[in-house]
């Protein structure tokens, strides 16, 4: 008897749990505009600024080839120049995502220069799992965060926001 009132204790316990709120991955952000995007790839720092006021900084990493301006698809760098966020990508691989505007009109021109394609879907992500260890600068070419404080700064940058890039 005993053995039975333990099992239904657990599976009620188990099913009032599941009824219980939810963890979001979506935040509230009630704070000064972010209104550009800065990242210094050769210091690894991403700053989210309102006017000349940086509101958050935060270590990142990049594409696995750090050094250098992307020129075309799968060389492993993170371009460097003005773009702006242009699309959110809620179930993203990589918990949360923000698309970078790459490639603009002279990232197109240099890679065709070269007979390539210049690629796309650069973006500022999470980690697609945040319990296996990573090495530095582990991207294709985006820019990457952990995926708490990829919840902050998809909550804080709005599409449009400028981004700059440099090296």
């Amino acid at each position: 008897m005993k053995r039975r009132h333990l099992l239904l204790g657990s599976v009620a316990a188990v099913g009032l749990g599941a009824c219980s709120p939810q963890q979001t991955k979506f935040k509230r952000y009630n704070g000064p505009e972010v209104t550009y995007v800065v990242v210094n790839k050769a210091a690894r720092k991403m700053y989210l600024f309102h006017n000349n006021t940086v509101l958050k900084e935060y270590v990142i990493d990049l594409g696995f080839e750090p050094i250098g301006d992307k020129f075309f698809e799968g060389d492993g760098r993170t371009p460097e120049g003005n773009y702006f966020i242009d699309r959110r990508n809620p179930d993203s691989r990589f918990h949360l995502s923000l698309g970078i505007s790459y490639p603009n009109a002279r990232d197109r021109a240099e890679a065709a220069a070269l007979g390539k394609p210049p690629g796309g879907d650069i973006f500022i992500h999470g980690e697609s799992n945040p319990f296996k260890r990573k090495r530095n600068d582990w991207t294709w070419g985006c820019v990457a965060v952990t995926n708490e404080e990829m919840e902050d700064v998809y909550a804080m940058v709005r599409n449009g926001t400028p981004i700059q890039i440099n090296p």
